[in-house]
């Protein structure tokens, strides 16, 4: 009788081990020019000129897609649970990105600028389009039928809602999501830096004024069996 006991204490142990991390939310302490706003977003405001960064839960995403597209959603696993599971993983950490411009006669932003640092030395770059289509191209469950069609829906919607970097003209808006691998079950505080975002350009269209931002988010790590049993981590 010693074996069974001995693996059901191992079991256990390693189920009280595993770990959650709640959403992303603003920082208390911000950089100069920074605000933090009620729906969890950090607004960078120059004179007329706003950048909004908003990290993006899997709830809000699963409302970009109906309850019968939810499986084909790019950003999300979707109603998907591992066999014997009831929670679904989170795919990626996503934030939504807006800009509005009243200032400039142009403002250029490359979401391939953008970058995340954690206060615990751990590095993701923002992924491309291209990267993220190659991930997906690599999950067909064949090169026809079903899964060319799921395949099809995702990269469609990742066209239509990832932050394209178009020239942003005076008196105009732009929005979309910028990608970022799942962060560490380790990672508490992050800083998302979005660097050489072009504001004044030369006579050849280059840029000569830039500015450089820096986001700041925390969560907290939870550990338990299941993320309705967890318990904070101190």
């Amino acid at each position: 009788m010693r074996g069974p006991w001995i693996l059901v204490t191992l079991l256990l142990a390693t189920a009280c081990g595993r770990y959650f991390p709640t959403s992303l939310q603003p920082s208390q302490q911000q950089a100069e020019g920074m605000a933090v706003n009620d729906d969890g977003s950090i607004t960078y405001a120059l004179d007329r000129l706003g950048i909004t960064l908003k990290p993006m839960t899997d709830a809000e995403l699963n409302r970009l897609v109906s309850s019968e597209d939810a499986s084909v959603n790019p950003y999300t696993f979707g109603d998907l649970t591992a066999p014997g599971e009831g929670w679904t993983p989170p795919r990626f950490t996503v934030f939504r990105l807006q800009v509005a411009n009243y200032q400039y006669p142009k403002v250029k932003l490359d979401p391939l600028k953008g970058h995340i640092s954690s206060t615990n030395h751990r590095d993701y770059d923002v992924l491309s389009f291209a990267e993220l289509y190659d991930y997906f191209r690599a999950h067909w469950q064949g090169l026809t039928g079903q899964g060319r069609s799921e395949f099809r829906s995702r990269t469609d919607m990742l066209r239509r809602t990832m932050y394209t970097g178009a020239t942003i003209f005076s008196g105009n808006d732009e929005e979309g999501y910028l990608v970022f691998p799942l962060l560490d079950d380790d990672v508490r505080q992050i800083h998302v830096a979005i660097e050489d975002i072009a504001v004044r350009f030369d006579y050849a269209d280059q840029p000569v004024e830039t500015i450089d931002l820096s986001f700041r988010f925390e969560r907290d790590i939870l550990r338990g069996f299941t993320p309705a049993d967890a318990v904070r981590l101190d």
